[in-house]
């Protein structure tokens, strides 16, 4: 396997963030990668509607941390572009395990994500045909779910706000 790292060892460094223990390194065709300990990642950036598809970690979590390298750093010095962060990060899930099916979403979510994200979006025109056949075959599997999912969470969020009541922060009262 090109990972030359077999697992990926991370602390938590915020409600949603992970911080890496050790260096994540991996061989490519042509280049090696390290993503360097310290590096904050999210792991997998997973929009919550559809989270019951694809978890925010799995077979894929050393393939996602390095994407979240690459499309930081490695854009950032010139080491890869967006498409090629995009690329990369495809072949790393084939070479993880990642079935076909959720492998090929999970690629089409990059690109969209690519298209909102200013430094990655050069070059999506060119990925655009596959992005959009891709999207209209997996629409039928994904929207009815994630429709049912999205009001869900809205209810639910609105009952945490209700719940919780005014964010009043960490302030202790004094005893007595």
């Amino acid at each position: 396997m090109p990972f030359e790292t077999p697992t990926v060892a991370v602390r938590s460094s915020g409600p949603e963030d992970w911080e890496l223990l050790e260096p994540l390194a991996y061989r490519g065709r042509s280049d090696r990668f390290v993503v360097p300990a310290g590096f904050r990642t999210d792991l997998a950036t997973v929009p919550r509607v559809v989270v019951w598809l694809v978890p925010r970690w799995g077979l894929y979590t050393r393939a996602a941390v390095l994407h979240d390298w690459l499309c930081t750093e490695g854009i950032a010095t010139r080491a890869v572009t967006a498409r090629d962060a995009d690329g990369i990060f495809r072949r790393m899930l084939r070479e993880s395990g990642v079935p076909v099916l959720r492998r090929w979403l999970m690629w089409c979510g990059v690109r969209w994500g690519a298209l909102a994200d200013p430094p990655r979006r050069r070059g999506w025109v060119i990925s655009a045909p596959g992005v959009l056949a891709i999207t209209a075959l997996a629409a039928p599997l994904v929207l009815p779910p994630a429709l049912l999912v999205a009001p869900a969470l809205l209810v639910y969020g609105a009952a945490e706000r209700v719940v919780s009541g005014p964010d009043t922060g960490d302030q202790e009262r004094p005893a007595g």
